[in-house]
């Protein structure tokens, strides 16, 4: 027994200043399987059970309409933060509209919003947003039950979930978990929360609209639970003239932000997440549809929207009913928890890598042209925003290739050359790499593909 005292003692001491460093890749898998089908079930089953949650419906009832649901949300919210120490802000971001088509007397449409504080660089921010609001076939119906079940109570749902894992960790960035308000009316409560971030300097590198992710059943008759839609804007919408000028001549098309952060989410979902691949779609939305990533894009913010792949048109924006056999509405039984849960998984691994990954290079420049290289520049990072930087990894692939084919792990540089790769014939990209191994999404040179400062 003594003997054993002694030896511990000894080597206690060595542990405590010999601790092996975090290994947030393993963190990512265990994120995954954390996350709960039968959590997410009942927090869809309880916001179906508030009626109706259309954007002009009852506010102060505690069981109907709108204004329970977001007081619901905010509990919830509220308790996963009691449960890590307070570790979320959680409030309400409001704003009143009026004299719109779809909002004609003044209205107040409120989001709740939990931020989970980064602990080195705190205004570097990636955001998973969901929808509150539904309605039924008459978009001004503000009574009659309009469930919203998959869309988008799993949107909401997923968020919460996605909340209650990761808030059992640290992360060097923060992380906006985001109930959003007003969507069907005309994504008002996006464009409230993106003018805040604008407002505020938000460092927003990433935003993650979740929009019906928990159908399987397509309206085309195919079944299908392995697969989901990345959806990805190209040119940024704040161009300028003298920018799409250059692009003109150096590429960037295809290599905004949003495409970047989607291609690096494909990855994740590759990586992480079992039994699933993505298809990253090269559009905003759906063909002439929108969805609350676009208030975001519209500012310049990188944004994809993350869906199912086979969507059920009788189940969106329909009244309850039955019409020769078939049913109509969004109802529980349209939705699959277990979908629903791999898709707020891919959201949940997403958000952590970026979070414990170092900041995306800024002020990426390329060089090469009638050269037999190609020379890549950027700007170091700050270190102490970014403690955990081990160094930066370049990435190229052929021109008419959707995901990067090769790359180069170069250290911690400011600036590289790649002997006889023609510039001419591929296009290239910069990522940060943390001294675990996770990387940043990849940025592509010059205003088209920066992720900003």
């Amino acid at each position: 027994m003594i003997l054993r005292l002694i030896t511990l003692g000894l080597i206690a001491p060595w542990l405590a200043f010999d601790a092996p460093a975090a290994d947030h890749k393993s963190d990512l898998h265990d994120i995954q399987a954390q996350i709960s089908a039968q959590r997410i079930e009942q927090d869809i089953t309880a916001l179906v059970n508030f009626g109706t949650r259309h954007t002009l419906s009852e506010t102060e009832s505690e069981t109907r309409g709108i204004g329970a649901a977001r007081r619901w949300v905010k509990q919830q919210f509220e308790a996963i933060s009691s449960k890590c120490g307070n570790c979320l802000e959680v409030y309400y971001v409001a704003g009143t509209v009026s004299g719109e088509k779809r909002i004609p007397q003044p209205t107040e449409v409120v989001n709740v919003i939990a931020v989970q504080r980064g602990i080195s660089d705190p205004n570097r921010y990636v955001l998973m947003s969901g929808d509150i609001d539904s309605r039924v076939s008459d978009v001004m119906d503000a009574v009659s039950d309009a469930p919203g079940a998959n869309d988008n109570a799993s949107g909401v749902a997923g968020t919460l979930e996605a909340a209650r894992v990761l808030s059992q960790y640290q992360f060097q960035g923060s992380i906006v978990y985001a109930a959003l308000s007003g969507e069907e009316q005309g994504l008002f409560g996006g464009k409230i929360l993106a003018a805040k971030a604008q407002r505020e300097g938000w460092r927003l590198k990433a935003v993650l609209n979740n929009d019906m992710i928990g159908n399987i059943a397509g309206i085309n008759g195919v079944i299908n639970n392995t697969t989901a839609r990345l959806f990805a804007e190209g040119t940024r919408m704040t161009e300028t003239d003298d920018e799409a000028r250059l692009r003109r001549f150096t590429g960037g098309e295809v290599d905004s932000p949003s495409r970047n952060l989607a291609r690096y989410i494909d990855k994740i979902a590759d990586d992480y997440i079992p039994n699933l691949d993505t298809m990253v779609i090269y559009r905003l939305d759906r063909f002439g549809r929108g969805g609350h990533h676009r208030p975001f894009n519209d500012l310049g913010y990188p944004g994809i929207r993350i869906m199912e792949t086979n969507e059920h048109y009788h189940r969106q924006h329909q009244d309850l009913r039955s019409e020769n056999g078939v049913r109509y509405g969004d109802t529980l039984d349209g939705v699959n928890f277990d979908y629903a849960a791999k898709l707020t998984a891919l959201n949940a691994v997403s958000l952590a890598s970026m979070a414990w990954a170092p900041t995306p290079p800024a002020e990426v420049s390329i060089a090469g042209a009638v050269q037999p290289s190609t020379t890549l520049r950027w700007r170091a990072a700050n270190t102490e925003q970014n403690p955990q930087l081990a160094g930066y990894k370049v990435y190229w692939r052929y021109t008419d290739a959707p995901q990067w084919q090769y790359s180069k792990y170069v250290g911690n540089v400011t600036e590289v050359t790649l002997d006889n790769i023609v510039i001419d014939n591929y296009f290239f990209g910069v990522a940060s790499v943390s001294e675990d191994g996770l990387e940043s999404p990849v940025v592509f040179p010059g205003a088209a593909g920066s992720f900003g400062d």
